[in-house]
């Protein structure tokens, strides 16, 4: 009997055991970002907090380092569920978001905070949301000013820029770079610094969190600082997945989307970009700045062109994309409040 008490009670505990478990929801994020990296960290930290919001019963699992999905295919991935969510950057599938790589071009960008709140205000005015309806987009962020980072060369008008192999994130960038003479360079951000340090490019056009992340400050001395364009980027979700879980840990998942999360993401990577500029004046670094290059009389008329012809080139019937970037400009005023 006592035998028998003994495997009742350890019998028991099992399957206590394995019902906690039963209740826990586990999802899997991928990203591109290197594990450990500063943003690796932040994306961590809203993981973390869904964690503690869900008091453990949502447990989100990271694959960096494009570990499930390439940069490129990680929002297909998640549509169809191989992951359940994935940060990643809307410009690295090309054509498939032109609405929102409006955000992308110059004028736009001041810092990642205000640039994170306009992009998400686009979304939730459904200026944009059209893009999206095969997903759960859970915030949209943006990363800081996106300068021009050199190996000794300083930039001050757009004929510096000729001739020179730069490395470019999306086809908007490489638009903007190639219009201003230089040779645009596609390649994946952590082959930069192979690529820097054997010259096979001479620059990057990259905000300053990048720099330090991926040690860019190490091979290129001389920056100019001109908020050329920032990138768009989405948290989203397998919308399976998200109907999948009990409507409580669906409010976990929606209290940690949206306005909020697009500026601490923002502010997040605002840091980051402090981060990496005093890494660089540390080093004895050349750092020259281009203020309000739209209204810069040498670089005005190259860039003005540069945002008419793609606003030309995504409009579409009973879809003016020059409202949209108009659009994008006014919040900008109102983003900063």
């Amino acid at each position: 009997m006592k035998m028998k008490s003994v495997m009742l009670t350890i019998l028991s505990g099992m399957l206590a055991t394995s019902a906690a478990y039963a209740d826990v929801h586990k999802l899997r994020l991928g990203h591109f970002w290197p594990a450990g990296s500063s943003v690796d960290q932040v994306i961590t930290d809203w993981a973390n907090k869904v964690k503690t919001d869900s008091n453990g019963e949502i447990a989100i699992d990271i694959y960096p380092s494009q570990t499930l999905a390439k940069a490129a295919q990680s929002y297909s991935a998640t549509v169809k569920g191989i992951l359940d969510i994935t940060v990643t950057a809307q410009g690295y599938m090309a054509g498939r978001f032109p609405l929102t790589q409006i955000i992308e071009l110059p004028g736009i960008v001041t810092n990642a905070e205000n640039t994170s709140c306009v992009l998400q205000t686009l979304f939730d005015d459904e200026s944009i949301a059209s893009e999206y309806k095969d997903s759960h987009p859970l915030f949209f962020f943006a990363h800081g000013p996106g300068h021009i980072h050199t190996n000794g060369k300083n930039i001050a008008a757009p004929e510096d820029l000729n001739g020179m192999r730069i490395r470019r994130a999306t086809t908007v960038v490489a638009n903007i770079l190639s219009s201003l003479g230089a040779q645009p360079v596609g390649m994946p951000a952590p082959e930069t610094y192979t690529a820097a340090q054997r010259n096979i490019i001479d620059g990057v056009a990259f905000p300053w969190q990048a720099m330090k992340d991926f040690r860019l400050n190490e091979q290129l001395t001389s920056h100019t600082e001109m908020a050329l364009y920032t990138l768009s980027f989405i948290t989203t979700m397998n919308t399976r997945s998200y109907k999948a879980l009990p409507a409580h840990l669906q409010k976990v998942i929606d209290d940690n989307s949206g306005m909020e999360w697009a500026r601490t993401m923002g502010k997040k990577l605002d840091d980051l970009d402090t981060a990496g500029r005093t890494q660089a004046i540390a080093e004895g670094h050349s750092i020259s700045n281009i203020d309000n290059i739209m209204e810069n009389p040498a670089w005005k008329p190259v860039l003005s062109m540069v945002v008419d012809d793609y606003l030309t080139s995504v409009s579409k019937p009973n879809l003016n994309a020059k409202n949209i970037y108009e659009k994008a400009l006014s919040y900008k005023k109102s983003c900063a409040i």
